[in-house]
């Protein structure tokens, strides 16, 4: 099946991010092909089709801003959210999805509501109950999904 290129009314690029999970994986391929310079190391479908979601639609509706991605670069490199994010982090908005690896599992968690969390299909009210599930233990939720910087041992004492 294929995707029309070289639209960019919003409901096309819709239309045309909809139709992903329906493409066998050569055609999926080959508009990888069409769209970046080189093939990735891992061929996970469900990546393949998020990553050619977002090219679809940063080639139609432009790219992050300089400052963003600059900005998204030094939290990948350091694993630190600026203050300003740290803040805002107790408001996360309803659709983001919290990744953690812990013991060598990848955990993702749901945010629905200010109180309302899914992980695994299961429903929670915080995500300090999330952590605890995961690690066994006693944890910060913000802390553990790095929304907060966790306290040093001299603020511990």
């Amino acid at each position: 099946m294929a995707i029309p290129a070289n639209t960019t009314a919003p409901l096309m690029i819709a239309e045309r991010i909809a139709r992903l999970p329906e493409l066998s994986m050569d055609d999926l391929w080959g508009l990888w092909d069409e769209h970046f310079e080189a093939r990735p190391a891992h061929h996970h479908r469900g990546w393949l089709e998020s990553r050619l979601a977002y090219r679809i639609q940063e080639l139609a509706l432009g790219g992050l801003k300089p400052a963003t991605k600059r900005k998204l670069e030094r939290i990948g490199e350091t694993g630190q959210l600026p203050g300003a994010m740290q803040r805002d982090a107790d408001q996360l908005l309803p659709g983001t999805v919290l990744t953690r690896v812990h013991d060598g599992i990848e955990h993702r968690v749901h945010v629905h509501g200010a109180k309302a969390f899914e992980y695994r299909g299961q429903r929670y009210k915080s995500l300090s109950a999330i952590a605890r599930a995961i690690a066994g233990c006693a944890w910060s939720g913000p802390a553990f999904f790095g929304l907060k910087a966790g306290r040093t041992r001299k603020e511990r004492a």
